[in-house]
């Protein structure tokens, strides 16, 4: 099965490597630089894939969260953002998220890993609010994996 825009999270860009990374910036400006320099990983999505049907509301910048269900069950999730700082949280989501069973997503907080790297605690309210945004579309996506997405959250 072909995936639909293709990234290096969860299989070249690890949870344990992100903690890794995480864990040497002891302050918020250095975590800051490695949120950009993590979202300039992420591909650009082509624009035919940036429809409204995965545009997400709830967002400081335009987010865009698909995802596709792939032969063993797992789910597959692509995006993309306008904002830099959205793209590295995109890219530290999708790492947490990509390639798990759909029961699986039901069953923990898309979120944990933000907690984990000291991420949420410092995003202005409006970041917070587009953070969880995403999660809403990752627990819709897993609550029904072969429907198309949903074209907003609030």
């Amino acid at each position: 099965m072909t995936l639909i825009a293709p990234h290096p999270f969860a299989e070249l860009i690890t949870v344990s490597s992100l903690k890794e990374k995480f864990a040497a910036c002891p302050g918020w400006e250095e975590r800051y630089r490695q949120l950009i320099l993590l979202g300039k990983q992420l591909p650009p999505l082509p624009e035919a894939l940036k429809s409204a049907g995965i545009e997400l509301s709830g967002c400081e910048n335009r987010v865009w969260l698909g995802h596709q269900r792939l032969h063993d069950g797992s789910l597959h999730f692509y995006g993309d953002s306008e904002g830099r700082i959205v793209r590295g949280l995109l890219a530290v989501l999708l790492t947490a998220v990509e390639r798990q069973q759909p029961e699986t997503l039901l069953q923990q907080d898309p979120l944990q890993l933000f907690d984990e790297l000291g991420l949420r605690e410092q995003l202005s309210a409006s970041r917070s609010s587009g953070l969880d945004a995403l999660a809403q579309a990752v627990r819709a996506a897993a609550a029904n994996p072969d429907a198309p997405p949903s074209p907003t959250f609030s």
